[in-house]
C-alpha cells in the first residue's frame, strides 16, 4: 500500500504536523490496513455535511475512549480545496491521526483521476495491496457508520495481529455466516471494469457531459 506514495510526503493532521517522508515511515502507517482516501474540500457544502459523519467514524474506530485497540484502517485526505488556506480550515478540527498530502503536490489530483472520482465527497476504500474495494463508501458510512468496517475487513482479508488464521488448514472456515456474502459484494470482476473503461471511452452524450463537469473537479 506505501507503494501508492512511494517517494511522496504525507504529513499528520497532528499540531506539528510531523511529516512521513521515508519508506519505513509510511509503511508503518499504511502496511496491512485498509486505506481510506477521502477526496473533498472544504468550499462543498456536501463535504461540510459529511466531514462531521466522516470525523465520528473514524474515532469510533481509532480512539482508545471507544475501542480497546485501534482498527487497522488509516485515512488520507486528497484535498481538491481551490487554496491551501481553505484546506488548512478543513483539517483543523479532523482528528490528528489523519493523514494529508501536502497542497501542492500534483498528486491530489492524479489520485483523482486515477480513482475516476466524478463528484464530492468520496471515499475511495483500498485493501493492504493497494487494490480497490470500493470506489465510493461516502454512501455507506452514512448509513452503517463503524459497522461496515466490519464488512470491508472480511471482504479485504485483512490480517489481524490480535487473531492469527490457522496456516496449515487447506480450505479454513469462513470467519462468519457472512463473510461469503461480503466477499461477492466487494468484488471487482476485472472484465466487467475493462468493459466499463472501454464504455466510457466510446460513450457520447449525457455520459460525455457527465465526463466533462467530474473533469472540472481537477
Amino acid at each position: 500500500m506505501a507503494s501508492l506514495f512511494s517517494g511522496r510526503v504525507l504529513i499528520r493532521n497532528n499540531s506539528d504536523q510531523d511529516e512521513l517522508d521515508t519508506e519505513a515511515e509510511l509503511s508503518r502507517r499504511l502496511e496491512n490496513r485498509l486505506v481510506l482516501l477521502f477526496f473533498g474540500a472544504g468550499s462543498c457544502p456536501e463535504c461540510q455535511a459529511f466531514a462531521p459523519i466522516l470525523r465520528d467514524f473514524f474515532v469510533r474506530l481509532t480512539d482508545e475512549f471507544y475501542v480497546l485497540r485501534a482498527a487497522q484502517v488509516a485515512l488520507v485526505y486528497v484535498s481538491q480545496d481551490p487554496t491551501e488556506e481553505q484546506q488548512d480550515l478543513f483539517l483543523r478540527d479532523m482528528p490528528k491521526k489523519w493523514l494529508f498530502l501536502p497542497f501542492e503536490d500534483d498528486l491530489r489530483r492524479d489520485l483523482g483521476r486515477q480513482f475516476s472520482v466524478e463528484r464530492l465527497p468520496a471515499v475511495v476504500v483500498l485493501k493492504p495491496s493497494g487494490d480497490v474495494l470500493t470506489l465510493d463508501a461516502a454512501d455507506e458510512i452514512r448509513r452503517l457508520g463503524p459497522a461496515c468496517f466490519a464488512n470491508w475487513q472480511e471482504a479485504a482479508e485483512v490480517l489481524d495481529r490480535n487473531f492469527l488464521q490457522p496456516e496449515d488448514l487447506d480450505d479454513p472456515a469462513p470467519r462468519s455466516l457472512t463473510e461469503p456474502l461480503r466477499r461477492c459484494k466487494y468484488r471487482v470482476d476485472p472484465a466487467a471494469r475493462g468493459a466499463r473503461g472501454r464504455g466510457r471511452a466510446g460513450g457520447s452524450g449525457q455520459e460525455g457531459e457527465a465526463e466533462g463537469e467530474a473533469a472540472g473537479l481537477f
